[in-house]
């Protein structure tokens, strides 16, 4: 499983040009699954990103961390991220998994993400046509594959 962790001022996701997911200080994670993630992927990447030290402390110094400050989180399915470009022009997108196994696995990472943040998240709509906007801080953007824990 890949996260792109973007810290932004504020996000938004838009589907048929209704807002439908909305934040402002915080974090918008993007994630894009494969067949071998898991639950225990879900897991350690949740852990990571609401600990993860994004934001400034007095000092102006990345020290503290989403839970600390008290912003909040968008997630949005992005299977792009598993793009594979070795080859021609046309991005191969084979990687990613399909949407009965990525759909529960996206739904686990909202609920783990919502524990481990004390509160609901903010969320995209999985496979829609989503317009994303953000305000990137910084800017401050941390991929994260859950493959590379070691």
């Amino acid at each position: 499983m890949k996260v792109v962790i973007q810290r932004v001022q504020q996000a938004s996701v838009t589907v048929d040009g209704m807002v439908i997911g909305q934040i402002q200080k915080g974090l918008m994670v993007l994630v894009g699954i494969v067949n071998e993630d898991s639950p225990t992927d879900i897991e350690w990447l949740s852990n990571k990103i609401v600990n993860m030290r994004l934001f400034e402390d007095d000092n102006g110094v990345m020290n503290k961390s989403i839970l600390e400050i008290g912003g909040s989180i968008l997630l949005v399915s992005q299977f792009t991220l598993h793009a594979s470009t070795k080859k021609g022009n046309r991005p191969s997108y084979i990687a990613a998994a399909k949407p009965e196994i990525s759909i529960p696995l996206y739904e686990f990472m909202i609920k783990q993400l919502s524990s481990d943040m004390g509160m609901p998240i903010q969320t995209g709509k999985f496979g829609a046509d989503m317009k994303v906007a953000l305000i990137n801080d910084g800017p401050v953007t941390i991929i994260v594959d859950s493959k590379n824990k070691e």
